[in-house]
């Protein structure tokens, strides 16, 4: 599959608010050949033209938006389609931070909706017409008009948090697992061989009003000499979240259970509750060490780690 490999960009920002607040610093701009405050991609282009502009756009950040209660209401009811976007209720939540929840909107199509299909949503007070393009299609009774499955809308929060890393880095990262369907994400031969370390779990619900989202490490521990950006799956030698609000559970298999194949877990159980996770692989090139010769990204002045061996000073 071709669009399923997607990269994942923050800005790490040391004054957002507290509690459940993420992406408010992302700065991108998707002005694309329209006019002043429209957003939008061309609906003719092809998957490798969108998963072009993907690896180059996207990002999510951990300031800055309240994930506890990302309820959607009317759309929730009525789909993932122009009829739910067209209701009063996703209106009056979309206006009360439209720039914010665009964003929010570009990511929950891009993990629900199917590659190369988009969602318009023109803003009756202003006019403003905004266009997402779907890539992963995790949610397909969702993207197809009818309300979303409580499967649906874990897999999606799972895909959504599994976008964000702590740094403002581009990572490409694998996705594995079941869609809210329970059909095998798919995986081109390429993206196994060169997606091989295992790195983390995501799971929870960001719909639901209360649950948020959780990470969890999938067996890759970073020395006291590595670094990563992806640090919400790799937590090293720390024993807590460095992705606050996200929960960091820990080891995925205290909680998890994979497919028969090892691949990927199929559910994670935790405080009772049973959700759909997404599993992520990553690339062993996006680990730096510290001692090799090469300043890498992590290992600069600011970022996770400061490698004066490989950096100087």
């Amino acid at each position: 599959m071709l669009m399923k490999t997607f990269e994942s960009r923050s800005n790490d920002g040391s004054n957002g608010p507290a509690g459940w607040r993420w992406w408010a610093s992302i700065l991108l701009v998707f002005v694309i050949g329209c006019g002043p405050g429209e957003e939008t991609f061309s609906e003719t282009e092809t998957p490798e033209e969108a998963h072009q502009e993907l690896l180059l756009n996207n990002g999510l950040s951990l300031n800055g938006l309240s994930l506890n209660g990302l309820n959607l209401n009317g759309l929730n009811l009525n789909g993932l389609n122009l009829n739910g976007l067209s209701t009063t209720s996703f209106h009056n939540w979309f206006q009360v931070n439209a720039a914010l929840r665009a964003e929010v909107m570009k990511y929950l199509v891009e993990c629900a909706v199917p590659a190369g299909a988009t969602r318009t949503y023109t803003a009756p007070s202003t006019g403003t017409t905004y266009t997402w393009t779907g890539v992963l299609g995790l949610a397909p009774s969702w993207s197809s008009g009818l309300a979303a499955t409580t499967a649906e809308l874990q897999v999606v929060s799972g895909c959504m948090a599994a976008h964000a890393n702590k740094y403002g880095l581009h990572v490409s990262v694998s996705l594995r697992g079941l869609d809210g369907a329970g059909g095998v994400i798919a995986t081109t031969s390429a993206e196994v061989t060169s997606h091989t370390l295992r790195e983390a779990c995501f799971f929870g619900n960001l719909f639901d009003g209360s649950t948020g989202v959780f990470g969890g490490n999938d067996g890759l521990t970073l020395t006291a000499q590595q670094s990563s950006p992806r640090v919400c799956g790799l937590p090293g030698t720390s024993s807590t979240s460095q992705c606050s609000p996200m929960v960091y559970v820990g080891s995925c298999s205290l909680y998890c259970t994979r497919d028969s194949g090892n691949t990927y877990y199929t559910s994670c159980v935790y405080n009772g509750v049973t959700y759909r996770p997404v599993t992520t692989r990553m690339k062993p090139s996006d680990i730096a060490t510290c001692g090799n010769g090469v300043c890498e990204q992590t290992e600069t002045s600011g970022l996770p780690a400061y490698c004066s061996a490989d950096c100087g000073g």
